[in-house]
């Protein structure tokens, strides 16, 4: 066990259990929202190399002169 978690158990112990269930809710939602950053980051970062490989193709489509203006009313 690290010397973090056995702080946090030893400040835990000194309240009252009501509060100890109250403090471990809060814990639980921080590591849920924490697990789903990283989830959202890594999934972010796959597709950053997907997004920039569409932005290389749209630019060498315009360059090439094989684009078409967008029409938004047709969408």
């Amino acid at each position: 066990m690290s010397q973090t978690t056995e702080t946090a158990i030893k400040l835990l112990e000194r309240l009252p259990e009501e509060a100890q269930v109250q403090v471990l809710e809060a814990l639980r939602q921080l590591v849920v929202e924490a697990n789903d950053n990283e989830q959202w980051d890594e999934l972010f970062g796959r597709s950053q190399n997907f997004l920039a490989a569409a932005a290389r193709k749209a630019r060498a489509e315009v360059t090439a002169g094989n684009a078409t203006p967008m029409d938004f009313d047709k969408l």
